[in-house]
């Protein structure tokens, strides 16, 4: 078995580099795949390279698309081609082949799934599990070794152009959906999760700026997902860019090695986000310096960093030591050992798209209003996504096919159920900015011909093959209309004005108006909730968007739940409905900061049933639980809801503990263990003695006839009893 002590100096310090992109390692140049001097040189220098990064991607940040990139029938011998050379040129271990997945592989000809936060909508646990079986069975069918899979960021600031690839603004629906994505999508191909940690608790929303949190918070919000990860066997976590009370997540021993591997005993690989180590920089006074931080804390891997080229001088230095090295050595190889690169196994392919068109339907939210629609009615359609596919696709996403017959617009789905001659299609504005008087008139007029008023207003996270972008494929300048995705954060969540004065034309026609808001983060909708009989919310939905969108109009299918709180107002951040409980009455002008909190939307209507419910911490820690019974009505999942109360500690508002899918069922369960009863303080579950308030209805706060738990001490009772 090769080991990292087997190789030289000069091959270990490669095999924990990732300093390529793939599309400049490898080019397409007459229908055949030929390594590049790139590559060449960079093999020659370390004797092989322990990763190579993005062979497969296809997005404007690396210029692939359909005229130059890789056909996806030949993925493999894209990847063999590099592999041959780095075998027959290094030291005969073979290299890792590492893509983005973080909602669906990003490769042409790859799968789009809805994004995570439209997953959080739909609160679906198996689903999710599904669906990343299906994108792990397609990457490993074309060769992919290890995907990159967004999960562990907790949304708690709408500002943050991320948000889209957050479940949610909860850390138990993220734990759960992180989970069953590993779970999935390591059937078939070793997950890297990102990011690690407190990214979505970033100053002002700016990405990578630093967390200014407390360890109770970073433990009980932010490091709860990277637990579910590390339980459900995930292969590694990418750390973040942002610091944690000033220390680096990259230079973080208490969080790489103190947490990951001496708390939790977790034994994979850490790879840092692309270009973060050469960003410690500012920590530290030169790159090798830089780059013994980071590998004394924990990383193994890096991603597009120059730093760990110094690592000889480092040790020459006595920055690091060789066993610093080769431990991350070892772990690389154990990871090439899970990846299967050193005993193959065959591909498994799934049929993924009717699991997509699911997701995509769960993922609608009405908030308020009455649906279905009256079929034989003419609907004027309006507004600037009502016909623009690339709006509901997020970030992070390949280039779809010129024949694309399974997507879906809304424009093109209202067409195919009611004919061309009832959708008066009149967008009206682009997402940010006006289109001029004529549009206005236009929206007038449809308006005034229809039934109803169908306005698709939000965001994009649209790219383009002509835009800017920074060193790390982040938006740097981008178009005029993007609103979403990284690189793009807000100071304002406002609804843009131009779409705002459509749904005040619309209304002023007197016509009936259904609003749908296609986005990837929270927004500000109070002045549009007041302009519309009826309100949907659709996290980018994913290619059969459009058909989801239809059909909640017209069958009355939408059951999702907002997975994170919407402000009452531009200003109002960060909100959560998990915030604690404060003294003080909150804002002069407006005492609810939530508008619309976590949790609104599915006509699902639960109630706890009452019963006297108690464990002691013993037996909880033991895998004890509790069995909880609720009667139930409808469709769609249901939101089991918690406030603990426990001595000196200044409780939540509410917390969510379970959720499940019902499907007309009149009566369910909950079962509750140590993770839903558990303290979080320190990032794992830990079972004190605590009361614990239940409730499954719509209460942000507990309700007068929440059914009690008791998690009792030795004596049988609890510190708030006493």
């Amino acid at each position: 078995m090769i080991t990292a002590s087997s190789l030289p100096l000069r091959s270990q310090i490669g095999q924990v580099n990732q300093r390529l992109k793939g599309w400049e390692a490898l080019r397409w140049v007459d229908g055949a795949p030929r390594v590049t001097d790139v590559l060449r040189r960079e093999v020659d220098r370390f004797g092989g390279i322990g990763a190579l990064y993005g062979v497969l991607r296809a997005d404007p940040w690396s210029a692939v698309h359909w005229h130059n990139g890789i056909p996806p029938e030949r993925s493999a011998e894209a990847y063999a081609a590099v592999q041959d050379y780095v075998t027959r040129n290094g030291c005969g271990v073979p290299v890792l082949f590492v893509e983005e997945a973080p909602h669906g592989l990003q490769a042409l000809g790859g799968t789009t799934l809805p994004v995570n936060l439209a997953l959080g909508a739909g609160m679906d646990v198996e689903l999710t599990e599904q669906l990343a079986d299906a994108v792990g069975a397609e990457a490993r069918a074309r060769g992919v070794h290890v995907a990159l899979v967004s999960g562990l960021d907790v949304l708690r600031d709408p500002r943050w152009g991320r948000a889209e690839e957050c479940f949610g603004e909860d850390p138990a629906l993220a734990a759960m959906l992180v989970a069953a994505t590993v779970r999935g999508m390591q059937n078939h191909v070793a997950v890297v999760a990102k990011h690690l940690a407190a990214q979505g608790a970033g100053m002002g929303g700016r990405n990578g700026s630093g967390a200014p949190i407390g360890p109770r918070e970073l433990g009980e919000i932010h490091l709860r997902p990277a637990f579910a990860a590390a339980r459900a066997g995930v292969a590694g976590f990418m750390a973040a860019y942002n610091d944690i009370d000033g220390v680096p997540c990259s230079a973080s021993r208490d969080l790489l090695t103190g947490t990951l591997r001496e708390d939790w005993g977790w034994d994979g690989v850490v790879m840092a986000d692309g270009t973060a180590i050469d960003r410690l920089r500012d920590s530290a006074p030169d790159p090798a310096t830089a780059a013994a931080l980071a590998l004394r804390a924990g990383v193994d891997l890096s991603l597009w960093d120059e730093a760990f080229t110094h690592l000889d001088e480092a040790l020459d230095r006595g920055l690091a030591e060789r066993s610093d090295l080769e431990r991350a050595v070892d772990r690389v190889l154990a990871l090439k050992r899970r990846a299967g690169l050193l005993h193959e196994r065959a591909p498994v392919t799934r049929d993924v798209a009717a699991l997509v068109d699911r997701a995509a339907r769960q993922a609608v939210v009405l908030v308020h209003g009455a649906l279905p629609l009256d079929p034989a009615g003419t609907v004027a359609l309006i507004g600037p996504n009502a016909d623009d596919l690339e709006a509901q696709l997020g970030d992070y996403t390949p280039p779809r096919p010129a024949a694309d017959p399974a997507a879906s617009t809304v424009r093109s789905a209202l067409v195919a159920r009611l004919g061309e001659d009832r959708v008066l299609h009149a967008p009206g504005s682009r997402v940010r900015t006006a289109l001029g008087p004529d549009a206005l008139a236009a929206v007038e007029a449809a308006a005034a011909r229809a039934d109803v008023c169908v306005l698709v207003l939000g965001g994009t996270s649209r790219r383009s093959y002509g835009d800017e972008f920074a060193d790390n494929g982040a938006a740097d300048g981008p178009a005029a209309d993007t609103t979403n995705g990284e690189g793009v954060d807000l100071a304002s969540i406002a609804l843009p004005e131009p779409q705002l004065e459509l749904a005040r034309r619309a209304r002023a026609s007197g016509t009936p108006v259904v609003a749908v808001v296609v986005d990837g983060r929270p927004r500000a909708l109070t002045d549009l909730a007041a302009l519309v009989d009826a309100l949907l919310v659709v996290p980018f939905p994913g290619p059969s968007g459009g058909a989801a969108v239809v059909s909640a109009l017209f069958d009355g299918t939408a059951t999702g739940r907002l997975p994170a709180s919407f402000p009452v107002a531009d200003g109002v951040f960060p909100v959560a409905h998990d915030e604690r409980m404060e003294t003080a009455r909150g804002y002069l002008d407006h005492r609810h900061p939530a508008g619309l909190p976590f949790g609104t939307g599915a006509r699902v209507t639960a109630r706890v049933r009452w019963a006297e419910h108690r464990i002691s911490a013993a037996d909880l820690a033991h895998g004890g639980s509790v069995l909880i019974t609720f009667d139930v009505t409808g469709t769609g999942s249901v939101p089991l809801y918690g406030r603990r109360h426990e001595l000196g500690v200044r409780p939540r508002r509410r917390t969510l503990l379970a959720v499940r899918r019902v499907d007309g069922e009149p009566v369910a369960e909950f079962r509750l263990g140590l993770d839903e009863l558990g303290s979080w303080q320190t990032g794992r579950p830990v079972a004190v003695p605590v009361e614990i308030g239940l409730w499954a209805t719509d209460d942000t706060d507990e309700p007068a006839d929440a059914v009690r738990i008791r998690v009792t001490d030795e004596n049988g009772t609890t510190p708030w009893q006493r």
